[in-house]
């Protein structure tokens, strides 16, 4: 059940509106024209910290009803990089089949932009109003973390919304 802070922001469906007086808030019944789901983006890049990312994200998406969407990011697409593109691809497809087969609705996005990763992962949620990103991040010693950056530790700072993190 989604909770609106006020009566305005959920219009009458059929079921109509519950007023919670004593929290001071109004509930939206499902099925109502407003309901907002949930968005939790998450990032592939074929990596084992993507995949325990994806993990995560399904696991999150379903406990929350929330509508998960899955990108994978490339600089450029050039012909020379048809084998990245279909491969790309294939697990773009992979992850939907599995976060279906979870029973969370998922849709796919190859992103070629011409930006960085940490970029384009800030840059799509900020476009697609995203309530949570969820990032894999890999070990490295502090020296490593201070002399290298990575595209979770730009997507940590720069993002709009809170950012998840797993190992």
């Amino acid at each position: 059940m989604i909770i609106f802070t006020d009566k305005a922001a959920c219009r009458k469906s059929s079921e109509g509106i519950v007023n919670t007086e004593n929290l001071g808030r109004f509930e939206c019944k499902p099925g109502c024209e407003k309901e907002n789901r949930m968005k939790i983006l998450v990032g592939l890049d074929g990596s084992n910290t993507s995949e325990a990312a994806l993990q995560l994200a399904i696991r999150t998406a379903n406990a929350y009803n929330a509508d998960l969407l899955v990108i994978t990011s490339m600089a450029t697409g050039t012909t020379d990089e048809n084998d990245e593109i279909r491969n790309a691809t294939k697990g773009l497809e992979e992850a939907e089949v599995r976060a279906q087969q979870a029973g969370v609705s998922c849709s796919t996005h190859l992103l070629i932009r011409g930006k960085t990763v940490g970029e384009d992962i800030v840059a799509f949620a900020a476009e697609n109003a995203i309530d949570l990103i969820v990032v894999g991040v890999k070990r490295r010693s502090r020296v490593g973390k201070i002399l290298m950056g990575s595209n979770a530790q730009f997507v940590i700072i720069k993002a709009g919304c809170p950012v998840l993190t797993v190992k």
